[in-house]
């Protein structure tokens, strides 16, 4: 478990240096300890970090240095962690009806994630770790599921709330945290949502600032789109009946000609298409007899399982019995 920075300057030390002490909105008269992140207090309770933390139940009960800064009789403990984050942790704790949320901020989630298991606020951490890995998820049936709520068939996140980047950032932070499980779907919606130019240069989120994948991430992503592109069409995998038809000559087809040359289109418009998991249009359309699309939905339904248990490999990385144990 790692340990907050704990300082012993005097407060008043700091101030004397030109960096003013100022207050948070969380401040409670009540409080029994101060936390102190960069030059911004927070007046909390033991009581209330114990419940949620084993770190500070066992940090309370250790002995106090006899130069403890103090503030209005309480003990300063100062913190080296980003204020923001902190400012959330401090609002998922006083404030239930924040993470009872339907959708929350990713930087929120982060926060949660990064605080949570480092301070071994456990509830915390699953809860926002779930809204993570419910967003990416492993199987291939949620993965239907989440975009059957989306009305344009695109995914969008229900969760977490959404902006230009999002998918960049919700890849960042599972690769960061080690949130394995969550990484080739993360990995794999970047490819189908993005361009290679957006890949490269980054995304502006809106608010001046730009959602940017990380050198090892773009590696991962441009390595791997022509292999994953390719292998859709090989035998077993989702499109691989497009290559190798063999329900038009059979007995039970009806029109020979009109399947075969329904293939033949679909083969052509699926090769610069990455919508790899997506049932196919032939589902919605009569482009095949009754007979040929009933074969081609089984043998898509057939390799898009396939394919999907390959992902991880795809992308090079472990695969999914591995990457499932290591998300905490």
């Amino acid at each position: 478990m790692t340990s907050p920075t704990v300082k012993s300057q005097r407060i008043d030390e700091g101030i004397e240096r030109g960096a003013p002490i100022t207050r948070s909105d969380i401040w409670h008269d009540d409080g029994s300890v101060v936390l102190q992140v960069e030059t911004t207090q927070f007046r909390v309770h033991w009581g209330v970090l114990r419940l949620h933390s084993s770190f500070f139940r066992q940090m309370q009960g250790l002995p106090q240095p006899s130069d403890q800064p103090m503030v209005d009789g309480c003990p300063v403990i100062e913190l080296s962690d980003d204020l923001v984050d902190v400012q959330y942790l401090l609002k998922a704790l006083y404030f239930p009806t924040f993470v009872a949320a339907t959708a929350l901020p990713l930087q929120a989630v982060g926060a949660l994630i990064r605080l949570g298991r480092k301070y071994d606020f456990a509830d915390l951490l699953n809860s926002a770790v779930g809204r993570l890995t419910f967003e990416n998820p492993t199987t291939i049936e949620e993965v239907d599921a989440l975009v059957a709520l989306q009305s344009g068939g695109w995914y969008s996140p229900t969760r977490i709330l959404g902006y230009p980047g999002v998918l960049f950032d919700m890849l960042t932070l599972a690769r960061e945290n080690n949130i394995t499980s969550v990484l080739p779907c993360a990995y794999y919606r970047v490819l189908l949502q993005h361009t290679l130019m957006q890949i490269l240069d980054g995304i502006p989120r809106g608010d001046g600032t730009t959602a940017s994948l990380a050198a090892v991430d773009q590696r991962r992503c441009i390595l791997s789109l022509d292999t994953i592109k390719k292998v859709r069409f090989d035998s077993g995998y989702s499109l691989g009946w497009l290559q190798k038809w063999d329900y038009g000559t059979g007995s039970d087809c009806a029109s020979p000609k009109r399947c075969n040359q329904a293939r033949s289109s679909q083969l052509h418009s699926y090769i610069g298409d990455l919508w790899i998991f997506r049932r196919n249009i032939h589902r919605e359309q009569n482009l095949f007899c009754p007979a040929c699309n009933r074969h081609a939905n089984e043998a898509t339904d057939i390799g898009r399982q396939k394919l999907w248990a390959d992902l991880p490999q795809l992308l090079d990385l472990p695969p999914w019995s591995e990457l499932k144990k290591n998300d905490l």
